[in-house]
């Protein structure tokens, strides 16, 4: 413990500062149930009584003697909380505090000191010290203390995984797609994270428009700032306004107080407006004089707010053709409209439908915590065939369907909804797509003149001349069609 009238130590050197820091890049941490405790205090005696105790309480307690000792300690361990003493031979307990919030920002420290000073209490605050007791001190009160930092550092970690969580979530390698048109998206999305752009995401629904607005947020500079989304189609036009900008108590029936908008929540981040193309005219204007001026009023009040955020939109519909009927302004589209990103329909990348099955099932399996499940290749090709009106959502949903409702660890067709387990001829618009897997030419040719012969018979009233004169060709040649079809034998019945 600190002895009377020792004076505080000075700060290291640079060599010991370096050789501290000389460390491996991955440090091992300490797994363990109970929270770790580094107690540094060059009194031996009085260091252990204070380890038994908290080790009584149920904590886990490493003690060190010296600061280049718990350095090392340091190096190696990863603590919850750290109590040491502030006059300490050679490092001090302010050195420490300082090395730990640089290298370990969210380890909260205590500082003791059997001599308290005003000058060396406002620098353990300023340096960051969770608190600053002195000797003697109280039991009860250290106890609060502790229990009041590991609360702290356990609300940073969850935080801080959370954060992590969400980050890995929207990385752009989390977006499935490895077809030309989306390589052509995510070269776009690559040149836009670093500005600060508006830009308008393009696309019919369920493709994704919001995960790419997200995925850009969480990749810019603003990505430890509020990324809040809104569906402007979603909410009553009456209320919409209220909904972006917020409204003071008494600006309307029922607004018993202040309430911030969206656009107030999201400054100094991201705003994304969905389904922009469905905003009331009248809030169109709003929203121009608000990206130009950058500032707005709440509802019912003249206060202006200060904005700075980045905006992202997005629609299924197309906001030229509303430009040109009058439903949308054109001088807000142009606003709008810095850097249009569109996504490609999933029946225009037929080649990502593979990836994106296989990272579906693996996905929901996960979640419904249940073996993992492949989908076999009939299955797969029906997938691929399929024209999925309803995108990347559609094939999310279905598979998600299809293992709630399937035992089996094989996806097949059959266990497939009807629709997708139909032939290509029937599921698909004319002229069929060649899929990664490649296509039966013939199959398919042969398929296309079997309905087309058969429609012809059924108009001709079973006569095959009338049938040929149909479909524009001869009547031997239709005979020989037939018979090469398997048809003969059909039509003579």
């Amino acid at each position: 413990m600190i002895k009377k009238g020792r004076k505080v130590s000075s700060p290291p050197s640079l060599a010991l500062r370096l050789s501290v820091k000389s460390r491996p890049a991955e440090r091992k941490i300490q797994m363990a149930e109970k929270s770790q405790i580094l107690l540094i205090d060059d009194d031996e005696q009085s260091c252990t009584a204070l380890s038994l105790l908290l080790k009584k309480i149920g904590y886990a307690v490493e003690t060190s003697h010296s600061g280049e000792h718990a350095l090392k300690l340091l190096q190696d361990v990863s603590f919850d909380l750290i109590i040491s003493d502030l006059v300490l031979p050679g490092i001090s307990g302010i050195d420490v505090l300082k090395w730990v919030k640089d290298d370990s920002p969210e380890t909260c420290v205590i500082l003791i000191t059997g001599k308290a000073s005003a000058e060396t209490a406002v620098e353990a605050m300023r340096e960051g010290a969770l608190d600053y007791i002195t000797k003697p001190f109280n039991l009860d009160r250290l106890k609060v203390q502790i229990e009041k930092a590991l609360e702290k550092r356990r609300l940073i970690m969850e935080n801080k995984y959370l954060r992590q969580q969400l980050h890995g979530r929207y990385r752009f390698d989390n977006i499935i797609g490895t077809s030309q048109a989306m390589q052509r998206v995510f070269s776009r999305m690559e040149k836009v994270t670093a500005t600060d752009s508006t830009i308008l995401v393009l696309g019919a629904s369920g493709t994704g428009k919001e995960l790419v607005a997200r995925a850009i947020h969480y990749n810019s500079p603003r990505k430890d700032k509020p990324f809040i989304a809104i569906n402007c189609g979603a909410i009553p036009a009456e209320l919409l306004e209220s909904e972006l900008f917020g409204h003071v108590k008494g600006a309307f029936t029922g607004a018993i107080a202040d309430s911030p908008g969206k656009f107030e929540v999201a400054n100094h981040g991201t705003i994304f407006l969905d389904e922009i193309g469905d905003m009331p005219q009248q809030l169109q204007m709003k929203l121009l004089r608000v990206l130009q001026e950058h500032e707005f009023e709440r509802v019912g009040s003249n206060q202006k707010i200060h904005l700075n955020i980045r905006l992202i939109s997005a629609t299924n519909v197309d906001l030229q053709e509303r430009v040109k009927t009058g439903q949308f302004r054109e001088d807000l589209y142009y606003r709008l409209n810095v850097i249009p990103i569109h996504l490609p329909p999933l029946k225009e990348r037929r080649g990502d439908i593979p990836q994106l099955a296989r990272f579906f099932v693996e996905k929901i399996c996960r979640e419904m915590k249940r073996p993992q499940v492949t989908i076999g290749d009939d299955a797969m090709q029906a997938m691929e065939e399929y024209h999925w009106p309803g995108n990347v959502r559609e094939m999310e949903n279905i598979i998600e369907r299809t293992i709630a409702l399937t035992d089996s660890q094989i996806i097949g067709r059959k266990d497939l909804p009807s629709d997708i387990g139909k032939s290509l001829s029937k599921t698909t618009s004319f002229p069929p797509q060649v899929t990664p897997r490649g296509i039966n030419m013939n199959r398919v040719i042969a398929d296309i003149e079997r309905d087309m012969i058969a429609q012809a018979m059924v108009l001709g009233h079973g006569v095959k001349a009338r049938a040929a004169e149909l479909l524009k060709i001869n009547r031997t040649t239709l005979v020989e069609k037939m018979k090469r079809l398997g048809m003969e034998k059909q039509a003579d019945e």
